[in-house]
């Protein structure tokens, strides 16, 4: 079963996606914070990874900064709630496979994990 990992300090983000995720066949696991995602064993695992952009802590694209230097084949989905064109496109340039703004549908995230998981 396909593991996407939830990178996003709200709760109910996280809670509402990994059912989402579930219930479309996947398996899911969230993290509060970058650090705790990159330190987990998942980050070896995880097939895609939904990025919140902006987070306590360490930023979506420091994660994914870190994913890329440590040369990990997972496809990433950065999302945000702030439409900040400047890190929507440096979050393209250094490889997310999409930016999602959020609220998004269902449809919209289903169809981009799918893309991604075929593009990665």
């Amino acid at each position: 079963m396909v593991l996407v990992c939830i990178v996003d300090d709200d709760t109910s983000v996280r809670k509402s996606l990994g059912n989402l995720l579930r219930s479309a066949g996947y398996r899911s696991l969230g993290f509060a914070c970058g650090e705790d995602f990159l330190a987990s064993a998942a980050v070896d695992q995880a097939v895609c990874v939904l990025l919140d952009l902006r987070m306590h802590g360490m930023q979506g694209l420091e994660v994914q900064q870190h994913l890329k230097d440590a040369g990990k084949a997972i496809a990433v989905i950065c999302m945000s709630a702030h439409n900040d064109q400047e890190a929507i496109d440096q979050a393209l340039r250094g490889g997310a496979q999409c930016f999602l703004a959020k609220p998004f549908s269902a449809d919209v995230l289903l169809s981009a994990i799918s893309q991604a998981v075929l593009h990665r």
